[in-house]
């Protein structure tokens, strides 16, 4: 994705949460939200669920569409009927492991300048993002949702509030908890380090010992 992409995806988000089901139809609705909730959901769930589970929410929001009263955004209520749909599932099952093709690089959101850089810092960039990744994967549940939510889907505090149901304060401290676990996982598990030209990188602890525990 180009930096024009990424800006106009951000723009296409920023629409999203102005639309109202007087100016759009369930056709406009699939055609932008698919791909983003089937994303949201392949980070929570992982790529073998998330496609049955799109359907299932694109589903949900066709039949839904009608009742809908414009209460939120329609990102929100979108984005809450996903959120729903991926908890059920992680709750009866076990998380499996993000594939290589969830862990796909970012790294192509960036401005078209800082597009060339070299194989090896390609290399680079491309494992701390999946090495970041992994780790917000291993998170528990109630920290992985809100930090998918903020940091990959970029949803601010009172959107991610509202779609999860909870109060803003509850979000603040689970956004916090989880940043500050994920530092810590990070620290455990992996080495940072600078090249010459400062690009940090990180190497595995193999033998780090990483245990993951529920926090409310």
């Amino acid at each position: 994705m180009s930096h024009i992409n990424a800006c106009a995806d951000l723009q296409a988000r920023r629409d999203g949460r102005q639309m109202s089901t007087a100016t759009v139809d369930f056709k406009s609705l699939h055609d932008q939200f698919r791909p983003r909730v089937f994303r949201y959901l392949t980070r929570l769930v992982g790529e073998c669920e998330a496609e049955d589970l799109t359907q299932s929410v694109m589903l949900k929001v066709s039949e839904g569409l009608r009742d809908f009263r414009g209460d939120s955004n329609v990102s929100t209520w979108i984005y809450r009927i996903a959120t729903n749909a991926a908890l059920d599932k992680l709750r009866g099952k076990t998380i499996q492991t993000l594939s290589d093709t969830e862990l796909e690089s970012d790294a192509d959101d960036v401005a078209p300048d800082a597009q060339t850089p070299s194989v090896e810092k390609t290399a680079i960039r491309e494992e701390m993002n999946a090495c970041i990744r992994e780790f917000i994967e291993r998170l528990p549940e109630n920290y992985k949702t809100v930090m998918v939510l903020s940091e990959l889907e970029g949803f601010k505090n009172d959107e991610i509030a509202a779609i999860l149901g909870l109060s803003l304060d509850t979000v603040k401290i689970r956004l916090h908890r989880a940043r500050e676990k994920l530092r810590k996982d990070l620290g455990a598990g992996c080495s940072f380090h600078r090249d010459e030209d400062g690009e940090l990188g990180c190497d595995r602890k193999p033998t780090a010992a990483i245990t993951f525990r529920q926090r409310s």
